[in-house]
């Protein structure tokens, strides 16, 4: 997470600032040179800037909407009638302005994103809400003249999957036709999987049996990355305008062998490797469970994380290349941190 004295809002550093237009779009160019902008010139920069967060009352979108107005910035978080008093007055502590509004209603939800240099959803849902919800969120932005968009991907590299290999990933590039489509620039940030899942809905480690279990290929190397970090790394990005359609970060990357070998130097007690199967033999336990619980309003079903599992074993939707170094002020958490400080999905 950035910190205070090492975000870009808080140290006075030897710049100048450029305008150069490129395709129509006016973006800064920083250069190093003997002349000091002080710190409330550069903070005045970021409160100029509102962001409209969708999913504010989430972990994510609360966590992304935190660090914006940790960095400075003003921030309009969209909330449905029924959303519960406590999750909206946690916002209101922390500075957001609370906008209500139907995603039905294109007038009030167009209202609630006017005056917004970025848009960001980190809406979690079935069909109903990435795809008809972004859409209706998309459709907002683009007619309130909103210059950029950052949609609820935040996940592996699905878009090198073919569809079928996992439901929610196939709703996230349905809605990537869409976004592609519209007048309005788009940054997708892929993080590989939340690193706290490991403990949770994803058990890749069994800690009561020390094993570490895996499928197919114990060196698979693949991609996590906490939900603070994701939300660190989109906040920034959110206030970057001149983002390219795709970031890509992973927090830590590591194999089921390395989680065997990380998680017996944690616990001090040896952790040996599992294999359940092959991959198609993940694939027929993934059609088996889905017919007998097929969960379909569910959004985390538990066929669900057996096909996040299959993906991440494949190795297709691995991250290449990485913007970790994008912003330089971020520091990323390695699961070594998280498997010492026990922390798990509740």
């Amino acid at each position: 997470m950035p910190s205070s004295k090492s975000s870009p809002a808080a140290i006075a550093q030897p710049i100048i600032y450029l305008e150069i237009d490129v395709h129509k779009e006016s973006i800064i160019v920083v250069v190093r040179v003997l002349t000091y902008t002080s710190r409330s010139t550069l903070g005045a920069r970021v409160a100029e800037k509102v962001i409209v967060v969708a999913g504010a009352t989430g972990r994510l979108g609360g966590r992304i909407s935190r660090v914006l107005r940790d960095r400075g910035a003003r921030v309009r978080a969209i909330v449905r009638a029924d959303t519960t008093r406590g999750s909206v007055g946690e916002l209101r502590r922390i500075g957001v302005t609370v906008a209500e509004a139907d995603y039905r209603d294109a007038d009030r939800l167009t209202h609630a994103c006017e005056g917004a240099s970025c848009v960001v959803s980190a809406l979690a849902g079935t069909r109903d809400a990435i795809v008809d919800a972004q859409t209706a969120l998309l459709d907002a932005a683009v007619a309130a003249g909103v210059p950029r968009f950052i949609p609820s991907d935040f996940a592996i590299d699905f878009y090198k999957m073919p569809d079928g290999y996992n439901r929610n990933l196939d709703y996230r590039r349905e809605f990537s036709i869409r976004l592609d489509a519209a007048p309005i620039a788009a940054t997708s940030i892929l993080c590989g999987m939340f690193m706290e899942l490991l403990t949770g809905q994803a058990p890749f480690i069994l800690f009561r049996f020390r094993r570490v279990v895996y499928w197919e290929n114990a060196d698979q190397a693949m991609d996590f990355t906490t939900i603070d970090d994701a939300a660190a790394y989109t906040a920034a990005a959110a206030l970057d305008r001149t983002t390219p359609r795709f970031l890509r970060v992973a927090g830590d990357i590591t194999t089921a062998r390395g989680l065997a070998e990380t998680a017996s130097r944690v616990t001090g007690e040896r952790f040996t490797l599992l294999r359940a199967g092959g991959l198609r033999r993940l694939e027929r336990l993934i059609r088996v469970t889905r017919f007998f619980s097929p969960g379909k309003d569910d959004v985390y079903p538990p066929w669900q994380g057996m096909q996040y599992m299959h993906n991440m074993f494949d190795g297709r939707p691995k991250l290449k290349p990485l913007d970790n170094d994008r912003y330089p002020d971020l520091r990323w958490t390695s699961i070594r941190d998280v498997l010492s400080s026990g922390r798990g999905v509740p």
